[in-house]
């Protein structure tokens, strides 16, 4: 008889064969789901189409939701999955086709679009997105105080561009407010062109601002880079570590 640990190894030990298994049944009906959703919303689909589409959907949404009330069932803490980021992820996938359940969907189209919250299931079972978030716990603090400074930098850039450009330019640059586009897209370096400067001073300002926001796009990649090279290190001894306890 199947117990309980053997079931939480499935579920939860991609190491082991069966685990792998899973997590690979998984991540494919994940990108299935997604594209029969994509799919979904092309016009005039033949009614054949939507009657497979529609199957694909039930098949995935029994999959998940047994996978769900598995994890419930052999969780030590059932309330702490279900409340945890992908106990609400695993729930905010299924949800939605149970809500629907016997309605026009043509008249609630929004109900379909919680399905995409199915995506971030992959995030539990690819161990190169456990690395990136462990990268991003280790470079925590510093990517905080960096977002604080680019926040601080960003209203600054809206305040001097307006008064540079306000009297030449009144209605893109009409205040503070309607600056902060010009700033977000100049910071991040992406320059859409429908805001410019066209004073002297507001080019020289925009020179500036263009120079740090270099800075603003190369510093969090240089620290998250340090991080992810710090997990692959412990990542690297660890594997050392096992395997010279195994010998």
């Amino acid at each position: 008889m199947i117990n309980k640990e053997t079931i939480r190894n499935v579920l939860e030990d991609t190491d082991r064969p069966s685990g792998k298994v899973f997590a690979f049944t998984i991540q494919f009906l994940i990108i299935v789901s997604l594209v029969t959703f994509s799919i979904d919303t092309l016009p005039n689909l033949e009614q054949r189409t939507k009657d497979i589409l529609r199957l694909a959907e039930v098949i995935t949404v029994g999959i998940f939701t047994a996978e769900y009330l598995l994890r419930i069932a052999v969780s030590k803490a059932p309330m702490k999955y279900v409340l945890s980021f992908y106990g609400l992820v695993d729930l905010a996938a299924i949800l939605p086709f149970y809500v629907a359940a016997g309605l026009d969907l043509r008249s609630v189209r929004v109900l379909r679009l919680p399905r995409l919250v199915r995506i971030l299931k992959l995030l539990k079972y690819n161990r190169a997105i456990k690395g990136f978030h462990r990268a991003l716990i280790i470079a925590r603090e510093e990517l905080i105080l960096f977002g604080f400074v680019a926040i601080i930098l960003l209203y600054l850039s809206a305040v001097g561009i307006y008064y540079f450009e306000r009297a030449a330019q009144p209605e893109e640059f009409s205040s503070v407010l309607h600056s902060l586009w010009w700033a977000v897209t100049t910071l991040t370096t992406v320059g859409y062109g429908d805001m410019y400067p066209v004073t002297a001073g507001g080019n020289l300002f925009t020179f500036i601002v263009l120079m740090i926001g270099l800075g603003i796009v190369a510093i969090p990649t240089g620290l998250f880079a340090s991080a992810l090279t710090k997990v692959r290190d412990e990542e690297q001894e660890r594997n050392l570590t096992d395997a010279n306890t195994t010998s």
